[in-house]
């Protein structure tokens, strides 16, 4: 078995899309990044790219490469996810954290799970999706500028 820990940021911004866990979620500002700056999805493909030791999402994906513009961090999800079977594994479990001042993301968390559980092929069981907000403290979440994610995940050897 192995263990991988992922974390994202991402700013926020005027003229973007919010999109959380794979799901559009109604907002004024969205993610600012090359990609749909994702932050929950890409913290999850880095823990998973960390457990099986393959380095993070940038070095997989680099921003300075034009076919990642604005790409669905879900399509990137399923190609590591798709890796990690490759590489003979299964995914045991993944506990995600969403850490957001703003907007209030209670009523969606269940729809953030069942798609990461979608692409990824798994049950939704297997996926925790949960928020805490930044208490408003004096930092760039607190002053809603900016939303962050971490995941781990457990992975184990099914064949070699």
């Amino acid at each position: 078995m192995r263990v991988g820990l992922g974390y994202d940021i991402h700013p926020l911004g005027n003229g973007r899309k919010l999109i959380l866990g794979g799901i559009e979620i109604p907002h004024g500002q969205g993610l600012v990044g090359h990609s749909d700056a994702d932050a929950l999805v890409h913290a999850v493909c880095d823990a998973m790219l960390g457990a099986m030791g393959e380095g993070d999402l940038g070095r997989h994906y680099p921003s300075s490469d034009p076919r990642y513009k604005n790409i669905s961090s879900l399509l990137l999800l399923e190609e590591v996810s798709g890796l990690l079977g490759k590489k003979g594994y299964r995914l045991v479990n993944l506990d995600t954290v969403i850490i957001a001042q703003a907007p209030r993301l209670g009523p969606h968390l269940a729809a953030m799970q069942a798609r990461i559980a979608e692409v990824l092929k798994v049950e939704r069981e297997l996926i925790n999706v949960k928020v805490k907000s930044g208490e408003g403290l004096d930092d760039a979440i607190g002053r809603e500028e900016a939303i962050a994610a971490q995941a781990v995940c457990l992975i184990e050897l099914i064949k070699s």
